[in-house]
């Protein structure tokens, strides 16, 4: 059988690399460092995303929806060729930016993520097929897919309409929405499901239905929230915070179920994995109340002209939503033991440079004056994401490799 709990630290490391990173590039306003600072935002942003959180996710499908040791040599070259992608894209664009190589790496990667959809589709075990886990799961591979259709047009946009044309940035915030808010969240709601059913709670399918209805509208139609950089037409205005709308929705029909039927599984989670647990809750509460904010021409008008907002909202989601989600999924399906001193490291870091990213964009907005060592505060609170991995990967967590 495949260590998956060696994949498990690979994906940390690319999360560690990503955050030295992040360190680094807000460092630059302080130190003179000689580096291209766009191109290591491409590399920060592309390690983060594709080497932390996809490979995080993946791992976690494999192992919970298909892992067999008939198909593990299969898994094994779609692991690898990916591994090459990533290495491929850590290595050029931090010296070329988007270019050649870079770009060829890149859409080998696109070429490795259609082949574990395409694996995961033929090869995902029968007892999981009809199961309301599986349904997210599959459509958040789809969403995957959909998400991929953005940066293929990337190209003819430069070619035709130049890269600062609407065009382009409609085609990477259609790729963002759907990676962030389809692949990854769907993926997340998913092995949520999972995780109730592991614990022997299973949504009734009136209400499962309901909230997939939701989710699903709601990710589709707030894709228009992404356009309003562009002062559309009122109507997607309108669009736009319905689907913001369906999302709540969708969410408070899981809270209102987990509400009502605690008992079934406030007892048999760990008290860790509730603060885990409860802060995804709150997070994602947060995120869709921020989403909806931005149906009003007012707030859209905020976040396009003070992209700090912008910043601030994607690094909540990604750091917060996405990342403690993934936390409390490897300590639950025991694919590693997340340290309590090393988390709660995490959570520090995480909410100070959230404040600091928040307090820059009110500070733009209301014309008021930075603090005398902002930057550096907001280089050292960074800091501390990447040292608490280190006690994560490096505590003493292991468990089974299966």
């Amino acid at each position: 059988m495949i260590n998956l709990q060696s994949h498990t630290k690979v994906a940390f490391a690319y999360f560690i690399l990503a955050a030295v990173l992040g360190v680094l590039l807000r460092a630059f306003h302080s130190l003179a460092i000689p580096i291209n600072y766009k191109f290591f935002v491409h590399t920060h942003s592309h390690i983060a995303l594709l080497g932390w959180a996809y490979l995080a996710l993946t791992t976690l499908l494999y192992k919970i929806f298909v892992q067999d040791a008939i198909v593990d040599k299969k898994y094994r070259h779609i692991f690898w060729f990916t591994q090459v992608t990533l290495l491929g894209m850590l290595l050029t664009f931090p010296f070329q930016g988007y270019a050649l190589f870079s770009i060829m790496f890149s859409t080998l990667f696109l070429l490795a993520s259609y082949w574990f959809f395409w694996f995961f589709r033929k090869h995902v075990k029968i007892e999981f097929r009809k199961s309301n886990a599986y349904s997210c799961v599959k459509v958040a591979l789809w969403y995957l897919v959909i998400s991929s259709l953005g940066p293929w047009a990337l190209g003819a946009v430069m070619n035709i309409w130049g890269p600062e044309s609407v065009w382009y940035r409609l085609a990477i915030y259609f790729y963002l929405h759907f990676l962030y808010n389809g692949w990854m969240l769907m993926a997340i709601y998913g092995l949520f499901f999972h995780l109730l059913e592991q614990l022997g709670i299973q949504l009734p399918q009136k209400t499962f239905k309901k909230f997939f209805i939701s989710i699903n509208l709601g990710i589709l139609l707030t894709f228009f929230l992404s356009t309003l950089f562009a002062a559309p037409p009122g109507i997607l205005y309108v669009l736009g915070g319905v689907g913001a709308l369906f999302q709540l929705l969708a969410l408070a029909v899981l809270f209102l179920f987990l509400i009502r039927n605690k008992g079934e599984w406030l007892s048999v989670l760990s008290k860790f994995q509730r603060d885990l647990l409860k802060t995804v809750g709150f997070l994602l509460v947060v995120k869709m109340v921020l989403q909806l904010l931005t149906a009003f021409p007012y707030f859209a008008n905020l976040a396009v002209i003070y992209l700090d907002f912008t910043i601030g909202y994607l690094h909540g989601t990604f750091l917060g939503v996405v990342s403690i989600s993934l936390f409390l999924f490897f300590d639950f399906f025991g694919l590693m033991r997340i340290s309590k001193s090393g988390y709660w490291l995490y959570l520090t870091g995480f909410v100070i440079t959230e404040a600091l990213i928040f307090f820059r964009g009110i500070a733009s907005w209301l014309r008021l004056s930075l603090f005398d060592g902002y930057y550096e505060a907001l280089a050292v609170a960074s800091l501390l994401i990447p040292l608490s991995f280190l006690f994560i990967v490096f505590g003493k967590q292991n468990l089974s490799t299966t």
